[in-house]
């Protein structure tokens, strides 16, 4: 039967789930038997489920005349002195899980019966009485107050035929609605039936959303209730914050022992008895336990920081705990990697150790020894006069490859290899004269082992890798002075 009543879209949710309101599918389950053929007619179940008031209420019912009833069809059923409407919410085999679940015997001759399908005149009286039961439950409030009982009626509901009324209340303490139910007899002309229940009862009939953003559990599919402690809190290492842990009922969220048992299962891996480790800073004391991670969480008194250290780091520290010795240190991990962090290094005031002074003496110390390590080279540092340019023999340099550095050796290889010839531009003979003397190259022929003779200059040739290379503009400098290095670095 398709339901039309619901603002879900224009045809309504016809009975295909949840259509958000919590009124047409509530308490609804689902028939995947319902297809499947049966061997054996005789041998299946002949008790079906009902639900009343829109699934806040069910009870079963035998169906002696082995009629055939689909889920979602109004039926009358047996009442208290006439008949019931009631909607089919399951049927089949999956009915004896039900009763099961219940306690209820199958063959109980106390189940009622299914009378006949709803005619239109049965569910017309039917919608007359729902009309009733709003006003009903303001007035019947009205009545409970001014008699000052200290109870609240949560709903009303009346029978098909308008000869019996049921009022749900809840109370903390024991009610005497004797005089209660005498007004009210008179006042709505019905048997009156008082049927008291529990705060999560009531907020599954009244429905709602929860902090989740979905119906609430006991509105949709929970029907039993079990009691809820704060313990199952602190097992779960949740903050005892009464109005994040309550629900809409005042009571505390029946999802909380929906993980518990998970819980459990992971407490059993770690140490017992691990509230407190001494170390030689004092005590370090436990905050939570994280069971996502296996780690455990610490403080010391005179800290504010936490150190996360692993299972098998709290039984070593606890086994040299009982003998008697203190650690040193926790040894804490990293929490994204696992790995025991690194020390952290501490901070030292170092304001007035350090002068300029010393700085000073330390550079004026390596300059020096720069200096002296080029004045004690392979080369000769006085300039070269022009008149040893002219003719005149040059002095005696070291031999090859003595007091000369690699790169200083290497240059002077290269020099020797290049084809010798008369340079362009130069007089016959192989003088220069007047050049600067920058441009001149210091003499790389180094003295015969043989003789102390100088070396005459032979006439270079064309020299092909000097042409190639691109040429410099080089600022000119000054000639330095005498005792200064004048070589090209």
């Amino acid at each position: 039967m398709a339901c039309g009543s619901c603002g879900t879209s224009p045809a309504g949710c016809k009975s295909n789930g949840s259509c958000g309101t919590g009124s047409c599918n509530r308490m609804n389950v689902y028939d995947w038997l319902v297809n499947l053929p049966l061997g054996d007619a005789e041998s299946s179940c002949r008790v079906v489920e009902v639900s009343f008031n829109q699934g806040s209420r069910k009870e079963f019912y035998r169906n002696s005349s082995l009629q055939y009833f689909e889920k979602g069809e109004l039926i009358s059923v047996e009442g208290v002195g006439g008949f019931d409407v009631g909607e089919v919410s399951l049927t089949g085999e999956l009915v004896r899980v039900q009763l099961k679940k219940k306690g209820v015997d199958e063959n109980n001759p106390e189940i009622k019966k299914i009378l006949r399908r709803s005619t239109d005149r049965d569910i017309e009286q039917w919608q007359q009485q729902k009309a009733r039961e709003k006003d009903a439950l303001i007035r019947s409030r009205a009545i409970a107050r001014n008699l000052k009982l200290e109870m609240k009626l949560a709903e009303v509901e009346f029978q098909a035929d308008g000869k019996k009324g049921t009022f749900f209340y809840t109370a903390d303490d024991r009610v005497d609605f004797r005089e209660l139910i005498k007004v009210l007899a008179g006042e709505f002309k019905v048997k009156v039936e008082m049927r008291q229940i529990g705060i999560r009862q009531e907020a599954a009939k009244v429905g709602g959303i929860g902090s989740c953003g979905r119906e609430l559990c006991c509105a949709t599919w929970l029907s039993d209730f079990k009691s809820v402690t704060t313990t199952a809190a602190r097992y779960q290492n949740l903050s005892i914050n009464q109005t994040k842990l309550s629900g809409q009922c005042g009571r505390l969220k029946c999802c909380l022992n929906y993980e518990l048992d998970t819980y459990l299962d992971a407490l059993q891996h770690f140490p017992d008895n691990a509230d407190a480790l001494e170390t030689t800073k004092g005590v370090a004391f436990l905050i939570k336990k994280d069971i996502f991670r296996n780690l455990m969480w610490y403080t010391l008194p005179d800290s504010s920081k936490h150190y996360p250290l692993t299972i098998k780091r709290v039984k070593e520290i606890k086994q040299l705990n009982s003998r008697g010795e203190r650690v040193e240190e926790l040894g804490a991990v990293d929490v994204t990697t696992g790995k025991p962090k690194e020390v952290e290094p501490t901070f030292v005031d170092v304001v007035g150790q350090i002068s300029l002074k010393n700085l000073e003496k330390n550079d004026r110390r390596r300059r020096d020894q720069q200096k002296q390590q080029r004045q004690g080279g392979g080369r000769d540092n006085q300039p070269q006069q022009r008149g040893a340019q002219q003719g005149k023999p040059q002095q005696a340099r070291p031999q090859q490859g003595q007091g000369q550095t690699p790169q200083q050796q290497n240059r002077q290889q290269q020099s020797q290899n290049r084809p010798q010839g008369p340079k362009p531009n130069t007089p016959q003979g192989g003088q220069q004269q007047n050049k600067p003397q920058q441009q001149q190259r210091p003499q790389q022929g180094a003295q015969q082992k043989g003789g102390g003779q100088p070396q005459q200059q032979r006439p270079q040739q064309n020299r092909p890798l000097q042409q190639n290379r691109p040429t410099i503009n080089k600022p000119q400098q000054k000639p330095p002075e005498k005792g200064e290095d004048n070589r090209e670095s």
